[in-house]
């Protein structure tokens, strides 16, 4: 039985909390841009660590205030699409949930997707743009491209809203609309994944509705899609993205080789400098760097990935992004002592016995790691 927001699943829904305060963030220095030896910038940001059973493991910054998650939200969206039944899994399903960088495989399966709907381009109302690979905007514009709707990176997701709308016999002039019933299933999605209730609405680039939460209530939503069952909606995005992680963005793109490198691993980046990563047991990640700056986000993110114990020779690669200087790497941004993953515990010692007495006025107990 649908609930009255339009659901098809059966799954209960739990009752959010208050939403995060909207004020000035408390963000604390994350990442130093290092060159020549000498720290020539930092960034800002805040980041959050969940354990397995969700509690804080280690933070920095201010978690709790609003943020917009921006395409980071794009799995939670798709979790929703799901919930109002749309028919997808597999590479269109993690194309749902993507920013793809604009080559063919992409465009072709956006068109798959209204195909199904009966629909074209024309009807979709994201904003029309390049692609958003590098390599694939240089091609279209060397073949005289124009900025499309097809070709913008949120296309996927577009087209996957139509559907839905489509299915569910909603209208779809309106589809971005937040009154819409598909985008207040979203929102009742949002606020389900997260546990908190959105603190403020806004309008993505693309034109669809944004979702104000925490970078806790962010990272809450990522363990959640990562652990679910594979017949739950959560289970079915994490499966796509998964199976399919140059569909939700492209083969060169950071998120894509780090759910290579990591195996389970979901991952998904957003604008201004937000990623979550999360693994199948429930620990999960959220990252948010201040200025926007994409180039600290996956050395931060690397950096909490090491407090969830993944090994830091598989982040190597992530660890620090190049800074240049006459055509070389002269440099890097690093992750500041903020992020430091604290050490383990050292074993503890089995001494011999003594023939005579100690007479030590106290003994020093083994040093144990606390959450940061």
């Amino acid at each position: 039985m649908n609930s009255p927001l339009g659901r098809t699943d059966d799954a209960p829904r739990r009752t959010p909390a208050e939403p995060p305060a909207l004020r000035e963030p408390r963000h604390v220095p994350l990442a130093h841009v290092v060159r020549g030896g000498a720290i020539e910038g930092v960034h800002h940001g805040s980041v959050v660590v969940l354990a397995a059973d969700g509690r804080v493991q280690f933070q920095a910054g201010d978690i709790d205030v609003a943020c917009y998650p921006r395409s980071a939200l794009k799995p939670v969206q798709a979790v929703g699409l799901l919930r109002a039944g749309l028919p997808l899994d597999g590479e269109l399903l993690s194309l749902t949930a993507a920013s793809h960088s604009g080559r063919r495989r992409h465009l072709d399966g956006a068109r798959r997707i209204l195909d199904r709907a009966g629909l074209t381009e024309a009807d979709l109302r994201n904003t029309p743009d390049l692609p958003y690979g590098a390599a694939e905007r240089d091609a279209w514009l060397r073949d005289g491209g124009e900025p499309t709707r097809l070709a913008q990176n949120c296309s996927g997701k577009h087209a996957a809203m139509l559907l839905t709308a489509r299915l569910r016999g909603w209208s779809l002039e309106d589809y971005l609309d937040p009154a819409h019933p598909l985008q207040r299933l979203i929102a009742d999605t949002v606020e389900d994944l997260t546990g908190q209730r959105v603190a403020r609405v806004s309008v993505d680039g693309c034109g669809a509705p944004l979702f104000s939460v925490s970078l806790r209530g962010l990272a809450t939503a990522a363990a959640r899609i990562a652990s679910g069952a594979m017949d739950t909606p959560e289970g079915r995005v994490a499966a796509a993205l998964r199976a399919h992680p140059d569909m939700a963005s492209g083969p060169d793109r950071d998120v894509a080789r780090l759910m290579r490198a990591v195996p389970g691993l979901i991952a998904k980046d957003g604008f201004e400098g937000v990623q979550i990563a999360a693994l199948p047991d429930g620990r999960a990640v959220a990252v948010k760097i201040a200025d926007g700056a994409d180039r600290a986000r996956m050395p931060v993110t690397a950096a909490a990935l090491a407090h969830c114990g993944i090994d830091p020779g598989v982040l190597a690669e992530f660890a620090t992004t190049p800074v240049y200087g006459g055509g070389a790497a002269i440099g890097g941004v690093h992750p500041t002592d903020a992020l430091a993953h604290p050490p383990p515990a050292p074993p503890t010692r089995t001494e011999e016995p003594r023939k005579t007495p100690r007479h030590d006025c106290h003994r020093s107990s083994p040093r144990t790691r606390s959450a940061r």
